[in-house]
């Protein structure tokens, strides 16, 4: 007899308050980040992101 199991739960690999933590950090990098630095979009992207999650 062949019994089947249903696969676990994936856990949650950050918790809601790590999302202000890595905001507030990335904040802090786009501040010291210089305007012609081609990962300014990129980074700035993620801020806001991160913003919708937290």
């Amino acid at each position: 007899m062949t019994t089947t199991t249903e696969p676990t739960r994936a856990r949650a690999v950050f918790s809601t308050d790590d999302f202000a933590l890595m905001k507030e950090a990335l904040g802090e990098l786009i501040s010291k980040v210089s305007v012609d630095d081609s990962r300014l979009t990129r980074l700035s992207a993620l801020y806001h992101r991160l913003g919708r999650l937290g």
